[in-house]
């Protein structure tokens, strides 16, 4: 149990393994996951190292599997398995190796088939519609008008005006180009050959794949008529440099029927072939599924135990492997048995030995978890992981975490739509954590601290109110009965002075709750001098600490909570105010008249206590002229510090009583300016009009009470722990403990 409240307790050991078993046992230690193995060959290059090969080949089998893994993305669905398979030994690896380079081999040939056979395919596809809109271009050419040959296009094809030998001499161009292109393609045949040319085209019916992206183009199928050689050349340059693909047709339409007949041969041809590669390259596809994810995690583990060994040492007889281990003391049984495993597996006869260490290198720090414990251990470690055997936060964050973030959210309303939320998560919290996020809010608090944080927004209600008081009102007869029962009266929002009175009572409440939880971090301080056998630090920093903050502080909540003991409805007008009395204790100024004493002799206390002051004070002049050199100054910092730091942390904590109004606030205005005029409506209209302005109320309360506030609540919770109340006992220095463990490798969560 002492777990829970500090770090474990760690032993750092040498461990001398046999060269044949070193594989097998550091698996076992791997599938344990309670070893922080220590890097000996830090100063070694990455190349250089005894297991660098070993590491390559797992990359190259990594690459492998990223590439079949892409050629199944949205086709076929990978087999996961419910239980990771066993770590392969050494021998397996070569097996895998080949399996997969010949499955590579495979896959590629097959690709590249099918592409080869898809682009003759896509040629053969966009001849047959070239073929098609050609005999129409033909067609269209010799009905041309009788006034198309004007004189701005007598240089083009004077058909009817030039004997048979020139007209023999008129050629032209087919071929494909994508759509997009068109336009510019055509101004610059235009331009280029000085509209001596006359070209048609027309949209293909359907979009055609591309082999090579294996998107979806969409086309227009071209035909060039010109006269000339030289044209002929220029025509097929900017072809190229728009990339048409230019096919050869046949002059005569019989030629163009045979030709389209043996298009379409061809095409059924191909796809014939076509399907039954892609069957071939489903199947291997479908074979490599069944053990992908199998194989993606022995990869990984013969990666990650390569890369341990990689950071072991081996002796000069190369039979020995050397490492140097970090483990919680606790767990000493289990790690002994995991290495007897993993001798036994590899089949070597001589027991691993284990010998300790003795070391000044600070131990890592290793809290224990579970899943509702991981979230506030996780906000902690986000401040800063503590130091070796320091007093943990996480267990009374566990507490005073929500409940700080449940004064400044208060809602019980909200607070239950949070809950639903936070069940909601728990209920889905499988499918949640399979989708690996890589936001860092998400991954710092769990399910169970979303509901817990709810729970308390809740119940915080009851902190206003007391249903076994006894209210003696000013006025005899306004009230008769019992305090309402949960939460502040509402009778309150109609009183002149509901602002007075919940600021007041909010504003001290902050500094009561505030107060309380910084002397609790003062004392868990204590714990930890004892812990470290520092008793000097309990005379000389804690004591002083105490007396500094319960005579001042612990002063202010006493005269509030005596205030409000004290003084009744009937004499509340003649209560002397606290902050008056403050300022004036500071000032050392106790002839104030207009403030009257809060409590009888208080006056009396005030003169012992500066009695006493001016004796401690001439002790002290004799004490100080001893130099304390180094630490003297480090305690003078310290001291300063300290005493700052009560003073604005106390008023740090307000921010619950800010909050806490805005919060109520925003709650108020919403509810009147939206929800309100809704209702106000009486007429048939009012049916429609309230839906409308509901869906508008519920999304204003989501986005800005639920969300905004609630992040915002959350952020100023994470502030009062991790300074105001962690600064007084927690340094939170150390490094954590990162176990070699396969869980963590495989679900990307292990530490750097």
């Amino acid at each position: 149990m002492a777990s829970v409240f500090r770090s474990e307790e760690m032993s750092l050991m040498q461990l001398f393994l046999q060269v044949e078993a070193a594989y097998c046992c550091v698996a076992e230690l791997g599938d344990l996951g309670l070893v922080q193995f220590r890097d000996l060959n830090a100063n070694v290059n990455s190349f250089q190292r005894k297991f660098v090969n070993e590491v390559r080949r797992c990359e190259s089998l990594e690459r492998i599997l990223r590439f079949l893994e892409n050629e199944m993305e949205d086709v076929v669905k990978i087999v996961k398995l419910e239980k990771y398979p066993e770590t392969p030994l050494p021998r397996e690896m070569i097996d895998m190796e080949t399996v997969l380079e010949k499955l590579e081999a495979e896959l590629l040939e097959a690709n590249q088939n099918q592409q080869t056979l898809k682009q003759n395919f896509l040629e053969l596809v966009e001849l047959k519609h070239l073929l098609k809109k050609t005999q129409d271009f033909f067609e269209a050419e010799t009905n041309l008008p009788d006034d198309f040959f004007s004189e701005d296009t007598s240089g083009l094809l004077e058909l009817r005006t030039t004997p048979s030998a020139a007209a023999a001499k008129l050629g032209f161009t087919a071929g494909v180009i994508k759509r997009e292109r068109v336009i510019p393609f055509e101004r610059l045949l235009w331009r280029a050959c000085r509209g001596n040319i006359y070209l048609r085209y027309t949209e293909m019916d359907t979009p055609l794949e591309d082999p090579v992206t294996r998107e979806e183009v969409k086309k227009n199928v071209f035909i060039i008529f010109y006269q000339g050689e030289q044209l002929k050349q220029k025509i097929k340059k900017i072809c190229d440099g728009f990339r048409a693909t230019v096919y050869p047709c046949p002059e005569s339409a019989t030629e163009r029927r045979e030709m389209l007949d043996g298009v379409n041969t061809r095409i059924e041809d191909l796809n014939t072939v076509i399907t039954q590669t892609e069957s071939h390259r489903q199947r291997l596809l479908h074979e490599a599924a069944a053990n992908m994810w199998a194989w993606e995690i022995k990869v990984k583990k013969i990666k990650a135990i390569y890369h341990i060994l990689n950071c072991c040492n081996i002796d000069v007889t190369q039979q020995c492997v050397i490492a140097e281990i970090w483990f919680p003391v606790a767990d000493a049984g289990r790690i002994k048995r995991a290495l007897h495993q993993g001798m036994e597996r590899s089949g070597s006869t001589i027991t691993p030995i284990l010998t300790t260490i003795h070391t000044r290198m600070a131990p890592p720090t290793f809290n224990r978890t579970n899943k509702f414990t991981a979230g506030f251990q996780n906000i902690v470690d986000a401040y800063g992981v503590g130091n070796y055997r320091e007093m943990n936060p996480a267990p009374y964050t566990i507490i005073t975490f929500p409940f700080l973030f449940a004064v400044m959210f208060g809602d019980c309303g909200h607070g239950a739509v949070m809950l639903g939320f936070a069940l909601w998560m728990v209920i889905n919290e499988e499918s949640l954590l399979a989708q690996k996020s890589t936001n860092e809010a998400s991954t710092r608090v769990s399910n169970r601290s979303a509901k817990v944080i709810s729970l308390f927004s809740c119940s915080k209600e009851v902190l206003h109110d007391n249903t076994v008081l006894q209210l003696d009102p000013a006025v005899p007869g306004v009230y008769s009965g019992n305090p309402y029962p949960f939460g502040i009266d509402p009778i309150w929002n109609i009183a002149s002075n509901k602002l007075t009175f919940l600021n007041s009572y909010k504003m001290k409440m902050s500094v009561v709750i505030g107060i309380v939880h910084m002397i609790f971090g003062v004392v868990l301080s204590l714990f930890n001098h004892i812990y470290f056998k520092k008793y000097i630090n309990i005379i000389l920093q804690f004591i002083p600490e105490m007396i500094f903050i319960i005579c001042l502080f612990g002063y202010l909540v006493f005269m509030i909570i005596f205030k409000w003991c004290h003084f009744d409805v009937h004499s509340s007008q003649s209560a002397p105010s606290i902050l008056i009395h403050f300022i004036n204790m500071f000032l050392f100024n106790y002839s104030d008249a207009s403030n009257a004493p809060l409590y009888l002799h208080q006056v009396c206390i005030k003169k012992i206590e500066s009695t006493a002051a001016s004796s401690i004070r001439a002790a002290e002049e004799t004490s100080l002229l001893f130099n304390f050199g180094d630490t003297f100054v480090h305690q003078a910092i310290h001291t300063i510090e300290y005493c700052l730091g009560c003073i604005s942390n106390t008023a740090s904590y307000l921010r619950l009583w800010a909050l806490s109004l805005a919060h109520a606030q925003l709650s108020e205005v919403l509810w009147t300016m939206v929800m309100h005029n809704g209702l106000n409506n009486s007429s048939w209209v009012g049916l429609i009009v309230v839906f409308v302005i509901f869906a508008a109320f519920a999304v204003l309360t989501v986005a800005i009470l639920l969300v905004m506030e609630g992040l915002s609540a959350f952020l100023h919770a994470l502030r009062l722990h991790w300074v105001e109340f962690q600064n007084k006992f927690y340094v939170g220095a150390g490094y954590k403990f990162s176990p070699f463990s396969f869980k963590h490798i495989i679900d990307g969560t292990a530490e750097e």
